[in-house]
């Protein structure tokens, strides 16, 4: 595909209805919670937001997805009582005063088109990708295609997280296609042939009836709940909650409720994540 026709692709899918999730951060006001940060913790803050309001009848939980970034500056300020990131704090930001909550485990996928006819990549290779410096699929095993690079906004913990496991210090590629979204990523490497992107691995399979994307193996490795967990998989990370300072009230109690059994073996598991007691150390 094209570079314009990639670009096309994007506009076309961002005007057709790819939803940017969130909201801008809200104070808690009485019986409020704010919980706000990445898009890959969506799922988990959204259904166990869900379940909480439930057992808590009259309580409102907001929960937004505008990267890990900004949920780590919005607890940092007090817009937000929760901050979800999937990256950990940068040197600055442990300063900060956040209390960190470990939630999850989870894998990062890298994903191509069900068209596409490469299975797997060395880790060499994928960073090589990134930088720009392997252009064509062929140099892979594949075909004779340009490859596409779809890449995550500085915004992203998802992003963060890939550039110190897989980049080792080496410079993304300028011209990739850069998107705010897992599901954006998702949507547009589906869509098109040569594109490659990265995503949480709770997003490879479809939550909804729609276009699929193939996870490929790496160092020989392919990305699964087993494998993140034991850490044979080289592309795993922690998902967190951070609060400023030991949390209280209406905090402490959902901080506790997302860790609880109930949450941890029902809800993160069907997003396709990994109980944080059953991950290994990382």
């Amino acid at each position: 595909m094209h570079p314009l026709t990639l670009f096309a692709l994007v506009l076309a899918l961002a005007v057709g209805g790819l939803s940017l999730a969130g909201c801008g951060a809200v104070s808690t006001r009485g019986n409020t919670l704010n919980v706000s940060g990445s898009t890959t913790i969506l799922p988990i803050a959204e259904e166990s937001a869900d379940a909480f309001k439930a057992l808590h009848p009259g309580t409102t939980v907001l929960v937004s997805g505008l990267g890990s970034s900004a949920g780590i500056e919005a607890v940092s300020a007090g817009t937000a009582d929760i901050g979800t990131s999937s990256r950990d704090l940068k040197p600055e930001e442990d300063k900060l005063g956040l209390v960190d909550f470990p939630i999850a485990y989870d894998g990062i996928a890298v994903i191509v088109s069900p068209d596409n006819p490469v299975h797997a990549l060395t880790m060499a290779q994928l960073r090589e990708i990134f930088t720009g410096k392997i252009t064509n699929w062929k140099q892979v095993g594949g075909e004779d295609r340009t490859v596409e690079v779809v890449n995550r906004d500085e915004a992203s913990g998802t992003r963060e997280a890939f550039q110190k496991l897989v980049m080792a210090g080496a410079t993304f590629d300028a011209a990739a296609t850069v998107l705010p979204g897992t599901g954006q990523v998702r949507d547009v490497v589906a869509r098109a042939p040569g594109a490659v992107g990265y995503i949480s691995l709770g997003f490879v399979k479809p939550r909804f009836a729609g276009v699929s994307v193939k996870a490929l193996s790496i160092d020989g490795v392919v990305p699964s709940e087993k494998t993140v967990a034991d850490n044979t998989y080289p592309i795993g990370r922690v998902l967190h909650f951070f609060t400023k300072g030991q949390p209280t009230g209406l905090t402490k109690e959902f901080v506790d409720f997302v860790l609880s059994a109930k949450i941890q073996r029902g809800v993160v598991i069907d997003a396709g994540f990994i109980p944080i007691a059953e991950g290994g150390k990382r």
